[in-house]
């Protein structure tokens, strides 16, 4: 996929407003209007990927393996940055304007009878538009935890992926990493296969128990290799991107297997490390820029994923010249604020607080009050541009991160991006990606 991301369409017509239904997980709902429907859902294979952090990342990964394979593929994801085109991509195109509004009409009379919800809806269109394209697999991305989420609906799911467990949507899934962990493992079924790179104790034991009560198989994987060390470039940059790229690796190799739902398929080294260079998902530590001025943007939005791109900073100012470095965050106030706060900012940073537009956000008060230390680092922003304009001060490589609705907010903005080129690791100036969807 192309790193520029398609036009906004407006779809507010069609999907109820996510703040006025909130999140309900659940699945009879969907299953009910699936039923009805025809069960599109049960006319092709797919492979999940559930996690808390790198989702987005390891189905970027597999997709363009498969693309580099010739299959037939689509791929469901979530959330979007600006556009909800961004969420469906058949082959090498996002699905467009036109078909998803009229796929959208076409469930509206089913959503409104099973009381879907929005993220319900779009998923039904997802299912029914694979099934109209007559894709070979679809890869889907799970919207939140897994036991209850509208993907887990699709019967015929033999390999499984996971990224990084942590904690995330408590309010959702569980105050503890088991009880979060928990609600992911059960994406697994009998005789599936799940893959996945190294997880903290607590989760890693949650998915050996599962696997084993459920009957799945589970293989834990190691990182790719260094390019230094005969590893393949990635088309999406950083360390954290070598353990899902191993990820999306081997769910490539399990489902062209002799027993796999694309068995027959050729697979070879060659399309694995084409498919992996040409990988793009934007706002992932991307390179973009404000007013000429060269900066990144990262939708890290938790605490895991905070730290995850503390660490890529770390190494990158530890081959360059390091410094304070200004940010611009947003944090939206259901979110660890102050946690993230403290793993992402070095003595003599600054960091312009803005709030993530429509959502309710931590303010400037709020977490000088929760961070006495860090008060002094922070200031105020009243609107993107003032924000964006803090970052033009002479430094290191500013930073734009928080939340991913901040992204999709902030990259309209933005200049107009340059070259669809992958970033040179290894390079001078190499900026290492942080952590995945």
């Amino acid at each position: 996929m192309s790193s520029l991301l398609p036009p906004p369409v407006d779809l507010g017509d069609l999907l109820e407003p996510f703040s006025r239904r909130g999140i309900d997980l659940g699945l009879e709902r969907l299953g009910g209007a699936l039923a009805a429907g025809g069960h599109p859902e049960q006319r092709y294979a797919a492979a999940q990927v559930a996690g808390t952090n790198g989702k987005g990342s390891i189905c970027t990964f597999l997709h363009a393996i498969l693309r580099s394979a010739g299959v037939h593929v689509g791929t469901y994801r979530s959330p979007h940055l600006v556009s909800w085109c961004e969420r469906i991509a058949i082959d090498d195109a996002w699905i467009p304007a036109a078909t998803l509004r009229a796929d959208l009409a076409r469930w509206q009379p089913l959503a409104r009878r099973h009381r879907l919800t929005p993220f319900e809806l779009i998923t039904a269109a997802a299912f029914d538009r694979f099934a109209r394209e007559q894709v070979d697999l679809a890869v889907l991305e799970v919207g939140l935890g897994g036991r209850l989420d509208a993907t887990t609906l699709h019967p015929h799911r033999s390999v499984i992926g996971f990224g990084a467990i942590g904690l995330d949507h408590r309010e959702h899934l569980g105050d503890t990493l088991a009880a979060i962990a928990a609600e992911k493992a059960a994406v697994m079924g009998p005789g599936c296969r799940a893959f996945s790179a190294a997880q903290e104790p607590g989760a890693r034991r949650v998915l050996e128990a599962e696997a084993h009560r459920c009957g799945a198989s589970l293989q834990w994987l190691g990182p790719l290799p260094a390019v230094a060390d005969g590893g393949p470039a990635l088309g999406l940059a950083g360390e954290l991107q070598r353990h899902n790229g191993a990820v999306a690796v081997a769910m490539a190799r399990a489902l062209t297997a002799p027993d796999g739902p694309l068995a027959g398929r050729p697979l070879d080294d060659g399309m694995i490390r084409a498919g992996l260079g040409a990988a793009r998902w934007p706002g992932r530590l991307e390179r973009r820029r404000w007013r000429g001025r060269e900066l990144l943007i990262d939708g890290a939005h938790n605490p895991p994923a905070a730290a995850a791109l503390r660490r890529e900073l770390d190494q990158l100012d530890g081959r360059l010249d390091g410094g304070p470095r200004r940010w611009l965050l947003g944090i939206q106030r259901h979110k660890q604020g102050a946690a993230m706060l403290e793993l992402l900012l070095r003595p003599g940073d600054r960091a312009a607080l803005v709030a993530v537009p429509e959502h309710a956000s931590w303010s400037l008060q709020e977490l000088a009050a929760a961070c006495p230390d860090l008060a002094d680092q922070l200031e105020e922003a009243d609107s993107l541009e003032s924000g964006l304009d803090s970052l033009l001060a002479p430094g290191p490589l500013p930073l734009v991160a928080g939340s991913l609705f901040l992204l999709g907010a902030v990259l309209p903005l933005l200049d107009a991006p340059q070259a669809d080129e992958a970033p040179a690791l290894g390079q001078p100036g190499e900026v290492p990606g942080s952590h995945g969807p």
